[in-house]
């Protein structure tokens, strides 16, 4: 199985959250974010007292331990059917959430967020969360 990480792991990752570290170690290779996280990554280094720093690390770690996919035309297609399908059910999904869902959907990865909640109402997709203790 692979797996395709939301900012908020990453950023937890790089914030130093130790129990991240033998998930990293566990899925080596497997590892992926889509361009979109990054996007939203480097936001957030950004609003870091020291961006500087930030922005280094999260270049360090996407040399070293994560690929980024990019949304492409496919992910797109995936998309625009998705979110049709949840607003005729009623739901009204976050358009960068579906877009990221869209990506591990696409590649057949298992999305790992601590926003469980955001992403739950996508068919199809498989979720973990790396920052709950229960999870396998």
């Amino acid at each position: 199985m692979s797996f395709l990480l939301d900012t908020n792991i990453l950023s937890a990752y790089l914030r130093g959250q130790t129990q991240l570290n033998h998930r990293f170690i566990q899925h080596s290779g497997r590892i992926y974010t889509s361009s979109l996280n990054m996007a939203e990554l480097y936001v957030w280094a950004n609003r870091r007292p020291l961006p500087e720093a930030a922005i280094s690390s999260i270049d360090r770690l996407m040399d070293v331990e994560v690929s980024v996919l990019q949304h492409d035309l496919d992910c797109a297609r995936i998309y625009g059917e998705t979110y049709v399908a949840l607003q005729k059910s009623g739901k009204s999904p976050s358009p960068m959430d579906l877009m990221i869902a869209s990506v591990a959907l696409v590649y057949d990865l298992t999305l790992v967020t601590h926003n469980t909640r955001d992403f739950e109402s996508i068919p199809n997709l498989r979720i973990q969360d790396w920052l709950m203790a229960t999870n396998p």
